[in-house]
């Protein structure tokens, strides 16, 4: 059963990989016919086709390795300076310009000559190549707000999970009373498993952040409103003070980092809660943040991914991914203790921080990919206003070709980078619990 799981929670990742490509690549294919430019070829996957048909002037197809997609644009580069498409050249780094443009035009009809790319104005070049990232985070954002808001996310209560007995200092990193303790103030108040706090000195509280601020200000007596059984109940207190874990700017606990605060003594219960409109955006804001402090920091993951792919190091909670570690991680899912709606709720999450972490990496200023053309497409945009400013002659369409070599070695890095994390994957890869 385990093995049937596993590989039920790859196959949904597969799919939710497939279509996510498709429909990234939709978003260049739709504004690219829009804008009157040709597009000969669009296909989901690499490597030989399974499955193709023509429409129109487009062939739309699958290919047999399910690891991206494309599509094909005519006249992605313009021709060189003395209007040449091919010319031949010994350097090689020439070369690979000249290869780069005469691609750009080997399918080149009559007619042609209105419905190539860099005909078009940057501002329409800069719609087709933003159009597919995108599309990615389109169906991030929907993917998250419906999951958050139908289903929610495991979040701290006020319902109390348990009393502890004595008053211990997180920063002991132990669970047993030893002699000498002093008793919990919950405990000696009377709280009990499965109350649920409603108020606070008399203060509604309704969730876990705000009732926890409030026993962080104060020592001494207070009162503690509880709902037990239905039935609402004043408990009296008298809080102390402990060393807790420090709370970050959003609410959340710094490992290591202790304070010293008022304390009432329980363990709040983890539920799954449905988020509102407004909190599950701030939530995907959040995420969005965080998406993008982990592509920046992606060079200093690179030790760790190597200790962890051929030194046995230990593999980071947030180390990176790839398509093979989202599988896994995928078929993980599947297996956890948890009932159906939790593991269909996660596998949708896993599918949308994978989209948006598409729609973050192709927005990078870097060729070959997306945010790379809207670089060159917003360069040609500001010499030729700034011409038209100083009245100059218009220097025509940035010669996007020229920049190949420096693709081909960013390709180079994401290649091996790549390898890395996929080899990362197959012999230590990130675990959940």
């Amino acid at each position: 059963m385990t093995i049937l799981l596993t590989i039920l929670g790859i196959a949904v990742f597969a799919v939710g990989l497939l279509i996510s490509i498709a429909w990234h690549e939709l978003g260049h294919l739709s504004t690219a016919k829009l804008f009157g430019i040709r597009v000969p070829q669009y296909m989901v996957g690499f490597g030989p086709t399974v499955w193709s048909r023509k429409k129109g002037d487009t062939e739309y197809g699958l290919k047999a390795i399910p690891l991206g997609g494309y599509i094909r644009m005519i006249g992605m580069f313009p021709p060189d300076a003395q209007g040449r498409i091919e010319a031949r050249s010994t350097s090689p780094w020439r070369g690979m310009i000249e290869d780069a443009r005469s691609a750009a035009f080997e399918e080149l009809e009559p007619g042609d000559e209105t419905r190539l790319f860099y005909t078009r104005k940057p501002w329409k070049r800069v719609i087709v190549m933003f159009a597919g990232p995108f599309m990615n985070l389109i169906l991030a954002v929907a993917i998250f707000l419906g999951v958050s808001m139908s289903f929610g996310f495991a979040t701290q209560t006020t319902k109390v999970a348990g009393v502890p007995k004595c008053v211990i200092e997180q920063s002991e990193n132990r669970e047993a009373c030893a002699k000498g303790d002093p008793v919990s103030p919950g405990y000696a108040a009377g709280l009990r498993t499965d109350d649920r706090i409603v108020a606070f000195n008399g203060q509604p509280v309704k969730d876990w952040s705000a009732l926890s601020d409030l026993i962080r200000k104060t020592t001494g007596p207070a009162t503690v409103t509880v709902d037990r059984d239905g039935t609402e109940k004043v408990l009296h207190a008298t809080l102390v003070s402990n060393q807790v874990l420090a709370k970050d700017s959003d609410g959340q606990a710094i490992e290591g980092d202790y304070v010293t605060a008022g304390y009432l003594g329980f363990i709040s219960a983890t539920e799954i809660v449905p988020l509102s409109f407004t909190d599950s955006v701030d939530r995907m804001g959040t995420m969005l943040e965080d998406g993008v402090d982990s592509i920046v920091a992606l060079p200093s993951k690179i030790p760790d991914l190597w200790n962890a792919a051929f030194d046995g190091g230990e593999r980071k909670a947030d180390s990176p991914v790839g398509v093979v570690g989202a599988a896994r991680i995928s078929g993980e899912v599947m297996n956890l203790d948890q009932p159906t709606p939790n593991l269909i709720a996660t596998l949708l999450f896993v599918v949308a921080s994978f989209n948006l972490s598409l729609f973050l990496f192709n927005m990078l200023p870097l060729l070959p990919l997306d945010g790379g053309h809207i670089a060159g497409a917003l360069w040609e945009a500001a010499r030729r206003n700034l011409a038209r400013l100083f009245k100059r002659p218009d220097p025509g369409p940035f010669d996007v070709a020229k920049l190949m070599p420096v693709a081909y070695v960013v390709a180079g890095i994401f290649i091996c980078f790549t390898v890395l994390v996929l080899i990362a994957d197959v012999v230590n890869p990130v675990k959940i619990s």
